[in-house]
């Protein structure tokens, strides 16, 4: 159980000496509840009943309060950096972390320009999308547009080759969809006909925002939102996804082109620069593949080309001007209960994490991570490990070949703890104080290139799959890793050196470290093959978090 931890940190965090205020644990006692029915409930129904949800948040709990601190350190390293770039010297210098970093924060801070701006920031892509003249045409759109991370039609990714670690892959995936995932299009309970009635909403404003009167708007809604639906019928269901085995499907060339003939892949790899000994690829749902093909021949041009529009101002909304955030927060409203968005400055800090996040890593652990912290935590996995160890050996229900086997394994677990060896080297992206909504662009188009570069090379078991300052930690099966990140020990108010040993044991220690180990081992962990880990401008990402959440 998770609740111990989350006890101390909301009830303590704030106090530099918790052991010599009164009992902290009995103030989140909820004496209504018998401990023997729901322990949680009596343990934290206290604390729970006095913390409202805030309104930009769908949930509230031991996650939310420590990014609180980070997004506050994260604004300052922002604030400086930006400061630092608009000035002369050598931190400011173009191409240098502080100034992409000072950059990147100045055009998302300028509400003022990004309201002038309005959609023309678009114009070059809905222009494109307008002159599609054939099927070829829409591949190459199709391709720029995956290029700024605008995943149409399909997902596709360059990852670890599930069953060899040791190799890259060319992955693809069912996608192309505006809602979540297939069940928002047909199931039938409250909430979801909610988001569906909201989505078909948020099409037929996008369109009327393109300049489409109010009868041609509905037409192309209706029309985007039934080719979609075609789309998700044939896509798995989320339990379908579970199984690694049955959505590996490794095929040649020659065969991805039998089974999506219409789609003509010779031209989309060259457009996105796929490098020319790509022999294969893995297809996740080949049934989704082949109901794209039959769309790619039924469905007129005209609306391939509304779908392509209506992605484009879509995936791009959180960075346009507030009528076009609007209508895109209005939507997303009914996917995650909260009432009011985000204030500016943390929206443009989550969108830093997505572009630069390693970039802005670098600046964040000098400021706030130091070189005892991380010797510290690698120390404490150490121990931890050794405690596991000892647990497997006390087990009675494991044979004694089995428990050999888990004692391998679990001395082979590589650690990494608060931010890489070796960053990666961003001087090639090119940040500057114009459009935010460009920025963005350039920046999901640098982690495209970056990826398809890892083809045909080995693995870099060195890379860390997210950044040293996001609030979190995952395991990841092809490397049998664990990843423990600098903010992961964060302590609201608190310096590291201020915590004791015994803080850190229960917070860290059972909490990240010992969790991460235990996924070498669950249902899925103990596969060759990886878990199932969501990508994230670039990186792997794992959410765990204890929250209250709004139903």
């Amino acid at each position: 159980m998770k609740w111990l931890p989350l006890l101390l940190l909301t009830t303590a965090c704030n106090r530099p000496n918790p052991a010599a205020k009164p009992d902290f644990l009995t103030a989140d006692i909820d004496t209504t509840v018998s401990p023997a029915q729901d322990f949680f409930a009596f343990a934290n129904g206290g604390w729970i009943k006095r913390t409202p949800i805030p309104d930009a948040e769908s949930g509230w709990g031991l996650g939310n309060l420590v990014e609180e601190e980070i997004y506050s350190r994260l604004r300052k390293v922002n604030e400086d950096a930006s400061q630092a770039a608009g000035t002369a010297g050598a931190s400011g210098a173009a191409g240098a972390i502080t100034q992409k970093i000072g950059d990147f924060w100045y055009s998302g801070m300028d509400s003022a320009d990004i309201e002038k701006q309005g959609l023309s920031p678009l114009k070059p892509g809905l222009d494109e999308i307008h002159a599609i003249g054939s099927k070829e045409d829409l591949t190459k759109v199709g391709a720029d547009m995956h290029l700024k991370g605008i995943r149409v039609f399909f997902s596709d990714h360059v990852d670890q080759d599930d069953k060899n670690s040791a190799a890259m892959a060319f992955d693809l995936n069912q996608g192309g969809l505006g809602m979540p995932n297939r069940d928002y299009y047909f199931n039938t309970d409250a909430r979801t006909t909610a988001v569906r009635k909201a989505y078909q909403q948020y099409l037929f404003e996008t369109f009327e925002e393109l300049g489409s009167d109010s009868i041609t708007a509905l037409k192309k809604c209706k029309a985007v939102f039934q080719l979609e639906t075609r789309l998700a019928g044939a896509s798995r269901r989320l339990a379908d996804l579970r199984d690694p085995y049955k959505n590996y499907h490794k095929m040649d060339l020659a065969a991805l082109k039998r089974l999506t003939p219409a789609f003509d892949w010779s031209v989309y790899f060259q457009r996105v620069g796929a490098i020319s000994t790509l022999d294969s690829v893995i297809v996740g749902q080949p049934e989704f593949f082949a109901e794209l093909n039959a769309q790619l021949g039924k469905t007129a041009l005209e609306d391939w080309k509304d779908y392509l529009c209506f992605m484009l101002v879509y995936r791009s909304a959180p960075y346009l001007d507030s009528h076009s955030f609007g209508n895109y927060f209005a939507y997303m409203q009914t996917l995650s209960g909260v009432k009011i968005p985000k204030p500016r400055w943390k929206r443009v800090i989550d969108a830093e994490q997505q572009a630069i996040g390693e970039a802005l890593g670098q600046l964040f652990v000098r400021e706030y991570f130091s070189d005892t912290a991380k010797q510290r935590y690698s120390e404490l996995i150490e121990n931890i490990r050794a405690a596991f160890k000892d647990r497997i050996a006390k087990l009675s229900w494991m044979s004694d070949s089995t428990k050999q086997r888990a004692y391998s394994k679990l001395a082979k677990i590589t650690k990494k703890v608060g931010y890489p060896d070796k960053w990666k080297d961003f001087s090639s992206l090119r940040i500057d104080r114009g459009s935010w909504v460009t920025n963005m662009e350039k920046a999901r188009e640098w982690w495209y290139h970056y990826d398809l570069n890892k083809l045909g090379k080995p693995v870099d078991r060195s890379e860390w799959q997210m950044t040293p300052q996001t609030w979190n930690a995952y395991y990841n099966p092809n490397n049998n890793e664990i990843v423990m990140t600098a903010a992961g020990f964060t302590i609201p108010g608190m310096k590291d050196a201020d915590l004791d040993d015994a803080f850190v044991y229960g917070y860290a220690g059972a909490n990240w470290i010992g969790h991460e180990m235990t996924h070498g081992f669950d249902d899925q962990g103990r596969h060759t093959m990886r878990a199932a880990i969501s990508r994230v401008g670039g990186r792997r990402q794992i959410r765990y978090s204890l929250r209250i959440g709004r139903s």
